[in-house]
């Protein structure tokens, strides 16, 4: 299977990377580890929010409605123009209130001060979500073949970054149980309004 996190690490290459950091006001060396934190994060939580009740089904709905892949078609014109507050929402709705925790993680691990990586999530978050809606209509998953794909993506990041992994499921373990499935439970509800 190929991963999504590869895809757009692809797409951030080069000029894409340098575009980050200038707008974040950072080195590309510190970006660029940071990115490769952040995107197995993102995708990784919205694959276990998606795998609670009704996720799936809302996660599939708001990819058709507002995350179709376009933003994929010119990744850097949307890094170098104004992004607007699409990618804080996707946040909120993926990491509530765990965001300043992964931040903190993202920061301590990859040399990219934390006043940088909240922009740099907020970047990364819509093209993530275009990058899963371009998934979709491509392969036209119904709801168990969204919930598979994700879990082939997840598992994919996890043989290929799993002290990332360990990270995540560290921060967003909130009860300590061992388990982020139930702390992400309620996340799945803020994701998609529920």
């Amino acid at each position: 299977m190929s991963s999504l996190v590869s895809f757009l690490t692809e797409q951030l290459a080069g000029g894409g990377m340098s575009e980050i950091s200038k707008k974040i006001g950072a080195d590309e060396n510190s970006t660029a580890n940071a990115v490769s934190m952040a995107l197995p994060v993102l995708f990784s939580a919205l694959s276990h929010n998606a795998a609670q009740p009704g996720g799936a089904q809302a996660l599939q709905q708001a990819l058709a409605k507002d995350h179709d892949g376009g933003i994929l078609d010119d990744v850097m014109g949307f890094l170098s123009g104004n992004q607007g507050g699409a990618g804080a929402a996707i946040l909120k709705h993926v990491l509530g209130d765990r965001r300043s925790g992964v931040e903190n993680q993202i920061a301590q691990q990859s040399g990219l001060s934390l006043q940088s990586v909240g922009p740099l999530l907020e970047m990364l978050a819509p093209l993530v979500m275009g990058a899963l809606g371009r998934s979709q209509q491509q392969q036209g998953f119904d709801l168990g073949g969204l919930l598979s794909f994700l879990g082939g993506q997840q598992q994919t990041t996890q043989q290929a970054a799993p002290g990332v992994m360990g990270m995540l499921e560290n921060v967003l373990d909130a009860d300590k149980d061992g388990s982020v499935l139930d702390d992400l439970g309620g996340l799945a509800g803020k994701l998609f309004g529920r």
